[in-house]
């Protein structure tokens, strides 16, 4: 409850009212952040006067219906999973998400510090395949990471996505 994802749900709204085609990657470690980040969303989008689509922001995880996935995948603008559907059920299958892919500006990673050993080698090779993915579509997105109180964030975040960070 620190308030840290304003700094990215600010930049993520305004590029979709500046650019009608933007999307947004979000990934979280959990279910209960994820719905917490699309319930944070819809505060701010339906609590404004701003006319946005009412399939603006969506969860894509292991519990979507199968009946709204291709409605998220057709419409969402906000994407919010989790590593496991990104890894599953989203970087496979590409070629299905395409035109969200196409139009990607944002990446954010919540959490980072917990992102370490084993599991951060995952989610590090995890990073390289959605870059990769990326390429494809010919997209740089920028990366937003999030994390609490660590030592060393910027090192974390660097070896995270093999790029510079700041």
């Amino acid at each position: 409850a620190s308030g840290k994802s304003i700094c990215y749900q600010l930049p993520i709204l305004n590029q979709l009212l500046l650019d009608g085609q933007s999307t947004a990657l979000l990934f979280f470690p959990t279910k209960a952040l994820t719905y917490d980040q699309l319930k944070s969303f819809s505060n701010i989008i339906y609590g404004t006067n701003m006319i946005l689509d009412p399939n603006l922001a969506a969860v894509y995880d292991g519990d979507t219906p199968a009946t709204q996935r291709s409605a998220i995948r057709q419409h969402s603008r906000i994407l919010l999973t989790n590593p496991d559907m990104l890894n599953i059920g989203i970087l496979p299958h590409h070629t299905n998400w395409a035109h969200f892919f196409e139009h990607l500006r944002y990446i954010v990673i919540d959490e980072i510090h917990l992102y370490r050993g084993v599991f951060g080698s995952h989610i590090g090779n995890l990073i390289r395949r959605l870059k990769r993915v990326c390429d494809f579509y010919n997209v740089s997105p920028h990366f937003i990471m999030t994390s609490a109180t660590i030592a060393n964030p910027i090192d974390l975040a660097q070896n995270l996505i093999e790029d510079n960070v700041s």
